[in-house]
């Protein structure tokens, strides 16, 4: 077994939950409340600006050139080409870049990239993808078992299934599995303790944000 396969089994409650969560369910049947949606199209944009920064960490800490390079490139992609097309696919929802912009951080949002970014900035190379891998891994999972089960009669929610089912992002999350079991082969048994701990508190957070979108939480005061 390899160590992301130990890292799944640790995560399976949270993966279900999420999968089983009524924002997905919504998606995937294509009966979700476009407020919903909006909403999480719009936090998902705030959270990407912090994911980008992870990219450009990552690349700052690899221990070769090879993984500069690739961290470079992912920061690249993500930035110029993953963003505008979060703009292009925001505005089919009616949502403006402007909007975009103005979006704050909602508390779930604020709490999960201040921990992505500080794990990113005082912790190892191993413990960023860590870190990295939920995100990626749980809506590749989503979009693949939503496919599965039939794609709505919503077109809009159609293409967020197949983004994140398609052979391109399916491969990239396959890189991020690749990369934690190679970090997690050199690491001593108190690091992969310590990535089990993050790679879980990460898992967790991905559940919060759909969660959050559900409720479409506010800041209290």
């Amino acid at each position: 077994m390899s160590f992301t396969d130990e890292l799944r089994d640790d995560a399976d409650e949270v993966w279900s939950a999420i999968y089983d969560h009524p924002m997905v369910a919504g998606i995937g049947d294509g009966t979700l409340d476009e407020e919903n949606f909006r909403y999480w199209l719009r936090q998902d944009y705030v959270y990407l600006v912090d994911y980008c920064r992870l990219f450009a960490l990552g690349a700052a800490q690899a221990p070769t050139l090879e993984r500069m390079g690739t961290f470079a490139t992912l920061l690249s992609e993500t930035l110029h080409t993953e963003m505008d097309l979060h703009r292009e696919y925001a505005a089919d929802f009616g949502i403006s870049a402007a909007e975009l912009e103005a979006t704050t951080a909602s508390p779930t949002t604020q709490a999960y990239t201040d921990f992505l970014v500080r794990i990113a900035s005082m912790g190892t190379f191993g413990e960023l993808v860590v870190v990295l891998l939920p995100c990626m891994w749980g809506f590749n999972d989503t979009g693949l078992r939503l496919r599965e089960d039939g794609l709505p009669d919503e077109e809009r929610y159609t293409e967020w299934i197949r983004t994140y089912s398609s052979d391109e992002f399916t491969e990239l999350t396959e890189w991020c599995k690749s990369l934690v079991d190679d970090v997690a082969a050199s690491a001593t048994e108190s690091e992969r303790k310590r990535y089990r701990e993050l790679f879980l508190t990460s898992a967790r957070y991905e559940y919060a944000f759909w969660d959050a979108a559900w409720r479409r939480e506010e800041w209290s005061v």
